[in-house]
């Protein structure tokens, strides 16, 4: 019995084996914060905040923004205190 998708089914499997696939080279994203040597972030600075958020108002991961895990917490705080006194928003514009 052949049916008539076998050429569907065959054109897939050769698309799982392709051989020598290079994987590509990230480079590990730096700090901000370590490289300028900031000692506290401002919560009151909101154009630098805006750049760690999305436009759907959301904080941006520390994969993403290349934060470390201690400024990542210090972002994240300062950022939430900005929420609280409406200089960004909760939700995206």
């Amino acid at each position: 019995m052949v049916f008539g998708d076998r050429k569907k089914f065959q054109k897939r499997d050769k698309d799982k084996k392709k051989k020598g696939a290079k994987k590509k080279f990230f480079r590990k994203k730096t700090c901000k914060f370590c490289e300028d040597k900031v000692k506290a972030i401002d919560y009151k600075d909101a154009a630098k905040l805006r750049r760690f958020i999305t436009e759907k108002g959301k904080i941006l991961p520390s994969r993403m923004t290349g934060n470390c895990a201690k400024h990542q917490r210090h972002t994240a705080a300062a950022i939430k205190r900005a929420r609280q006194i409406a200089l960004l928003p909760f939700a995206g514009e």
